[in-house]
């Protein structure tokens, strides 16, 4: 650890993390660097796109705006946690797959956290809300019809 580094102690994919990190460091270079996650995109690394969305305490973040640091104590979901302990895809992954919300799949984990998130908080969310929460998040292959008939069919299965 140099001077320049200060410990961040997190709950990551429901496992504790301790890392040194320079108090510059970004949350999404931390996950990706120091924690191996490599499933949190970095597109434009200036919140406009969406594609490093995680949770924090179940709320959506772009952890590209975060610093490692201010996330100390939290407990933080990233894409590789979304699936089930057992390998099964979670619903929303599931229904990318089967309603083709998915082409080049780059922009996919931050809209994947973005709705789990919003899903989570309100599991009744209906089409306007859902299409307002996914508007945040930019996609360059799919015209965003398939991401939202996905997100919906999800939230369905999610409902019963």
């Amino acid at each position: 650890m140099s001077s320049q580094e200060r410990p961040v102690t997190l709950e990551v994919n429901g496992d504790p993390v301790r890392v040194f990190v320079e108090a510059r460091k970004t949350l999404a270079d931390t996950l990706r660097e120091d924690c191996g996650l490599t499933g949190t995109h970095l597109g434009c690394e200036q919140g406009v796109c969406g594609a490093c969305t995680v949770l924090i305490d179940g709320d959506p973040v772009r952890s590209c705006l975060m610093f490692a640091v201010q996330a100390e104590g939290s407990e933080i979901r990233t894409i590789e946690g979304l699936e089930s302990a057992d390998g099964t895809l979670h619903p929303l992954q599931q229904s990318f797959w089967d309603h083709h919300g998915l082409q080049c799949g780059f922009c996919t984990p931050g809209f994947l956290m973005l709705a789990a998130g919003v899903l989570e908080k309100d599991p009744n969310a209906d089409e306007e809300t859902l299409r307002e929460a996914l508007s945040s998040n930019l996609c360059r292959c799919t015209g965003y019809q398939n991401i939202l008939k996905s997100v919906l069919a999800a939230a369905e299965k999610l409902r019963s």
